[in-house]
């Protein structure tokens, strides 16, 4: 060797493993898997549709793809990862999701089998990420009993005598009636689910009126409530538009 050569030492360059055909398989496993889930809420209207399932359960898989290979160019050296925290953070982090789907109004809460749902999707694409196609298989088989089986079996149980009713009730705007309105029906016995006020574009008896339904839930029937609403000074007509739901 010439005595003014310089040794350059050979760099050995480490690319992250993980990014085969296998990973991209268990992307589209999760793809699938999370917008049939997406299809089942978007065909009922929910607010987390298709587009929200789909890109849950994708998004839930990349991320435990990236936990398992993503750091293998930095592992060793001293430098240990624990695969397992990412996985742990996803849990955490959907539930910012699911709480944002879920509403609560008086005792009436929505959003419930929604937010669920998100939550099953981000397990569905955790399992097909790590590979447990089997799992992610079970699990969407599962959903899909609960989503569509367990309906019609809920409307053969057995019901509680104390039903929910969907009351429209007509009253004159700017007197301070709404809470008239409500005070009357928790004195009675009834508690109060959904609440949702429209102003009226026509005077209703020469004037100006707003139209608030309500869903209670009490006693057999809303004829009491309905007669003692009648009576409050102010109210302008009130009547039953439907049976509501929990």
């Amino acid at each position: 060797m010439h005595p003014l050569a310089v040794v350059i030492p050979r760099i050995a360059v480490v690319i992250p493993s993980g990014q085969g055909w296998k990973q991209v398989g268990e992307l589209a496993l999760a793809f699938g898997l999370s917008s049939l889930i997406g299809i089942e809420r978007e065909w009922r209207a929910k607010a987390a549709g298709l587009r929200t399932h789909t890109l849950v359960g994708v998004g839930a898989a990349l991320f435990l793809l990236v936990s398992k290979y993503g750091f293998s160019d930095v592992v060793g050296n001293g430098v240990t990862l624990d695969p397992s925290r990412v996985a742990a953070q996803i849990v955490s982090g959907i539930g910012f999701i699911g709480g944002g789907l879920i509403f609560v109004r008086g005792d009436a809460v929505r959003g419930l089998t929604t937010a669920a749902a998100v939550w099953v999707t981000a397990a569905v694409g955790m399992a097909s990420g790590a590979g447990l196609a089997i799992l992610a298989l079970a699990t969407t088989g599962g959903y899909f009993i609960v989503a569509l089986v367990f309906r019609s079996v809920e409307t053969r149980l057995p019901r509680s005598r104390y039903q929910t009713f969907r009351l429209r009730v007509l009253y004159e705007d700017g007197r301070g009636i709404l809470r008239h309105v409500l005070s009357e029906s928790t004195r009675l016995g009834y508690s109060i689910g959904n609440l949702d006020t429209q102003p009226v574009q026509r005077e209703v008896r020469g004037v100006p009126a707003v139209a608030v339904t309500i869903d209670v839930r009490g006693q057999p029937s809303p004829d009491p409530l309905a007669v003692a609403l009648d009576d409050l000074d102010g109210v302008l007509e009130v009547a039953m538009t439907e049976q509501g739901g929990d």
